[in-house]
């Protein structure tokens, strides 16, 4: 129902009628002028579908959203239910964030690759750290061996950190950490660097991923079980809301929830219903939550099909704000605003013809900025073959600076809203969405049924079903199943890390644990221990261990005697 029909009060009787009217001239339309012209040109045997595998019907109408309200369901940009977007004016006002994810090798590469990317462009930074650094190990542990360096950066103490970000003014730009066990260890890094800048802590801004729940659903890289992580995330809510009010203390994830094979509708519940569940978890813990819900932003995956990504962040951005001020109660309507950035599918990315990347990507990025992001990566066109070397990140990071000045989807806000498929499939979306909360609520919620594996299997089964489909070419890839070069060779320019990262990365951290004062960092960390087995917050006394040099392997081993290891549930 538009708005001029709402305020004139249009009954139910007449907008019944006017679709009572559409289902008799669709009929028609069906009859007199599709059915003659599908004898001479049927349909192709493709399948219609979505990425989900959702079956897409031939034409939208109306009817496919019979009680649509306007006010209701749409309503204006900034305005509660926040379909349209969380700013007045969008990208009118200002464009997303341009922040392209890089780590690689030693603190001191990974600085040269964000002064190159700031110098082209790039808007904000996004930390991507090694493995050990993810599982809270120091370079030189033997589990370690290996891996320093090779899949993100190595920071094992605060000196790592103090080059990282070595002649970058962290009053000026924001940074986002993809990091989520050892999420505390890693702000406290950099805040701390901040303040060695000049920046105060409360001048800071950025992310911290620190969503430990989508970690047990997809992406594995927990270290503690699940009760004992939410303490520390509480923690770190509290503490950031007093010290770093600038600071977004989680990014509820939904995109590895997808890369490991979800579909759109279960990233879209799976990661709201995570997010809900730090929500109550901050209530538990004490917190008011307007002090805390304002800072928490999400992250969302942009795979192939633009419109279901477009409707998901939609529906995503609708059921957030229904449920912090109906559910939750929150007042101030920044704990009802969905803050997300969004990243391309790298599952969606394939080594053969990796040029046709570029393609993928470009059409994903255009999903995110139709669905109203507020930040974005593009991933480059050699993703599934290595960390991207610097062509390839300076034409993802071309391809957003393209869409911002020059496609003109940045012109006016939430371009697709209107449309009847869009509606339709937005509505589809936020049902499934609820029937997942349903079954998390019966299981006890969302920890309960990670502990059963409910959701692992859910994205196991998805996974699969996908897979299936291209092996039986019942779904096209384009240079995977279809469109082959027999020929191919494939030369693009390939990085490679040195292999003496790893001696130099260690010979660092162990000269730091030699020089540092022993007595100091001790102290430190039996402060940490003795808060860990008790109730007082943990931050205070990540801060002073890192203010010691204390490694990140010592802080975690703590944690590790504290609260132990997690073992998932085995599915089959």
């Amino acid at each position: 129902m538009g708005v001029e029909k709402a305020e004139k009060g249009e009954s139910a009787s007449e907008s019944d009628g006017m679709l009572d009217g559409i289902a008799k001239a669709l009929k028609h339309w069906e009859e007199e002028t599709l059915e003659p012209h599908q004898k001479k040109h049927p349909d192709r045997p493709d399948e219609f579908m979505t990425v989900s595998s959702k079956p897409i019907a031939r034409i939208y109408t109306p009817l496919d959203i019979p009680d649509f309200d306007y006010m209701r369901d749409l309503g204006f940009p900034s305005e509660y239910p926040y379909t349209r977007g969380v700013q007045p004016t969008m990208y009118r006002g200002r464009l997303w964030t341009m922040r392209q994810f890089a780590g690689m090798g030693n603190a001191e590469e990974s600085n040269r690759r964000y002064k190159f990317l700031l110098a082209n462009g790039q808007t904000g930074i996004s930390v991507a750290f090694h493995l050990p650094t993810i599982f809270g190990r120091d370079s030189d542990h033997p589990y370690s061996l290996g891996e320093v360096g090779k899949l993100g950066v190595a920071v094992d103490t605060l000196k790592d950190m103090e080059i990282l970000f070595d002649g970058i003014p962290l009053d000026q730009v924001t940074t986002s950490m993809t990091i989520n066990a050892p999420a505390s260890v890693l702000l406290s890094m950099y805040m701390v660097a901040a303040a060695k800048q000049g920046v105060p802590a409360d001048k800071i801004g950025g992310t911290i991923q620190n969503d430990i729940l989508k970690e047990y659903m997809a992406q594995k890289s927990w270290i503690y079980p699940p009760k004992q992580s939410m303490r520390l995330i509480t923690d770190i809510m509290e503490y950031s809301a007093k010290n770093i009010p600038r600071w977004n203390t989680i990014s509820i994830s939904g995109y590895h929830i997808r890369e490991a094979g979800s579909t759109a509708a279960q990233e879209l519940a799976f990661t709201l219903a995570n997010g809900m569940a730090y929500v109550q978890a901050g209530i538990e813990a004490g917190q008011d939550v307007d002090a805390f819900a304002p800072r928490l932003s999400f992250f969302f995956n942009a795979h192939n099909d633009i419109f279901e990504e477009v409707a998901k962040y939609r529906a995503a951005r609708r059921i957030w704000a229904r449920e912090m001020k109906e559910t939750f109660k929150a007042k101030d309507k920044r704990s009802l605003w969905m803050r997300f950035h969004t990243q391309t599918a790298g599952c969606s990315l394939a080594a053969q013809q990796p040029m046709v990347n570029i393609v993928r990507t470009s059409y994903q990025a255009l999903a995110a900025v139709l669905g109203g992001t507020q930040s974005l990566h593009t991933n480059s066109m050699d993703e599934a073959l290595c960390l991207p070397t610097e062509d390839a990140v300076r034409v993802a990071l071309r391809t957003q600076q393209v869409l911002a000045y020059e496609s003109g989807v940045v012109n006016t806000i939430d371009p697709m809203a209107g449309s009847y498929y869009i509606e339709a499939l937005t509505n589809e979306l936020e049902e499934e969405a609820y029937k997942y909360f349903d079954q998390f609520e019966a299981m006890g919620g969302v920890i309960a049924a990670i502990e059963k594996g409910f959701p692992q299997r859910e994205i196991a089964e998805a996974s699969y079903r996908y897979q299936r489909e291209i092996e039986s070419r019942k779904r096209t890839i384009v240079g995977v199943n279809d469109y082959i070069r027999e020929d191919e060779d494939i030369t693009i320019p390939v990085l490679k890390i040195d292999p003496y990262v790893e001696k130099r990365q260690i010979q660092r951290t162990q000269k730091i644990r030699k020089d540092r004062d022993s007595k100091k960092v001790q102290e430190s960390l039996d402060g940490l221990r003795k808060a860990s087995e008790g109730t007082d917050n943990i931050m205070p006394h990540v801060v002073n261990a890192v203010k010691a040099y204390a490694t990140i392997g010592e802080i975690c081993d703590i944690w590790r005697d504290v609260f132990g290891e997690w073992d998932e549930p085995k599915i089959f």
